[in-house]
């Protein structure tokens, strides 16, 4: 796929088949996140990959538990209303339901590490995308990167004592008609002003 027409049609993946995604593609994934430029090029990024079901349903069930606790309020944008809402009731999934979850953590110290975090979450959904996978960037359980559950469970994980979470990535085969989830969006936003 030309890198131009994965970064048009790449597209956010909300259903996943349950088939499992075979080891190789995945380490074609991190890998790609692996090769994101990192400031100063310290490469300080640490990946998480989880693909054990029963791990990754108990952080279903933390993660709902955590946000069923927190307090709805009037300023508050409406698709966290709704993962609160969802979650008090027990119906929220915070992966999709994803047979793959990444984990992107990096050190709090230093001033890139969500820019460095970013890029390389860009790289392996552009990898999903050319290698015929779903992925979606869930921001959960960097939302609950403070909590003291969540961390402890994570540090069981491999999480490091001087580490924090600022992304992760569900990762599968979309559960759509076709088999992909590839589409061109329309541009609504982001202006460009250009000064000649």
């Amino acid at each position: 796929m030309d890198i131009l027409e994965g970064i048009k049609t790449r597209h956010s993946t909300r259903k996943f088949k349950s088939n499992p995604v075979p080891k190789e593609l995945i380490e074609t994934v991190i890998d790609a996140g692996r090769r994101a430029p990192t400031g100063g090029n310290l490469q300080q990024i640490h990946f998480i990959v989880i693909m054990n079901q029963d791990i990754l349903k108990n952080l279903v069930t933390i993660v709902q538990e955590e946000y069923g606790k927190m307090p709805v309020t009037e300023h508050m944008p409406a698709y966290m209303k709704n993962i609160i809402e969802m979650s008090a009731q027990g119906k929220f999934v915070f992966n999709y339901n994803a047979p793959v979850l990444v984990v992107v953590a990096h050190k709090p110290v230093l001033a890139n590490n969500f820019a460095d975090s970013a890029v390389a979450m860009e790289n392996m959904m552009l990898a999903c995308n050319a290698l015929d996978l779903g992925s979606c960037w869930v921001n959960q359980i960097r939302h609950l990167q403070d909590n003291e559950r969540l961390v402890n469970q994570l540090r069981e994980l491999g999480l490091g004592a001087d580490e924090k979470v600022y992304a992760s990535l569900a990762v599968g085969y979309p559960d759509l008609p076709n088999g992909l989830n590839r589409r061109v969006l329309e541009i609504k936003g982001n202006p460009v002003t250009w000064i000649d």
